[in-house]
């Protein structure tokens, strides 16, 4: 049987952790976020297609470039966080496989030609990479804010303008300031959302 983690573990990755919306100016390391790299990318994509690229947003030039794609409600709360990461996904992941997946070396021609089914891989996965953010920052000691008030487009032509990589959302990342945080909503019950059959 292998171990589980243990209550505190579970509370500080899922039951009291928070979306944060208010930030203490406190910097986040760059070996702390490179750390929360190298645990998220050990979470499964299929065929380990690994389609998520990052860009962590810390410094003014940065902010500055981001600043014009926030929604009004994300602009204070964004610029203040100490780090924003744009989960971005890369159109042309399947030029990787060879070497992530080389059970099936002929695993990039599942893709080639096939728009649709690029797009729907890179942006599945993608999100299950962002998610895996989340949880790797969150057992590291940071807090999250992810959002998808922005425009896209925006940030794909200020950040990705070769057209390869597109955004996906945002998360802000530092030490939250749980006196702005919203009363948590609630959560749908198992019965609610779950079938066994």
């Amino acid at each position: 049987m292998k171990t589980t983690i243990d209550e505190a573990g579970l509370d500080l990755i899922f039951r009291k952790a928070r979306t944060q919306n208010s930030w203490h100016p406190k910097a986040v390391a760059e070996d702390l976020l490179r750390r929360v790299y190298d645990l998220m990318k050990m979470g499964p994509t299929s065929a380990n297609c690994s389609p998520a690229r990052f860009i962590f947003v810390t410094g003014p030039e940065g902010k500055d470039k981001l600043k014009p794609a926030l929604s009004s409600s994300n602009l204070a709360k964004t610029m203040s966080a100490p780090v924003t990461a744009i989960i971005g996904y890369d159109m042309q992941f399947y030029d990787l496989l060879p070497e992530l997946f080389p059970h099936d070396l002929s695993a990039r021609t599942w893709f080639e030609g096939s728009a649709e089914m690029i797009q729907d891989t890179a942006f599945r996965n993608s999100t299950l990479q962002g998610a895996y953010l989340m949880i790797a920052a969150r057992s590291l000691g940071l807090d999250c804010g992810p959002m998808s008030g922005f425009d896209q487009a925006k940030v794909n032509a200020a950040f990705w303008p070769e057209g390869r990589i597109k955004a996906n959302f945002l998360c802000s990342i530092g030490y939250g300031d749980d006196a702005e945080i919203f009363p948590r909503g609630p959560r749908l019950a198992f019965e609610q959302a779950c079938q066994i059959i």
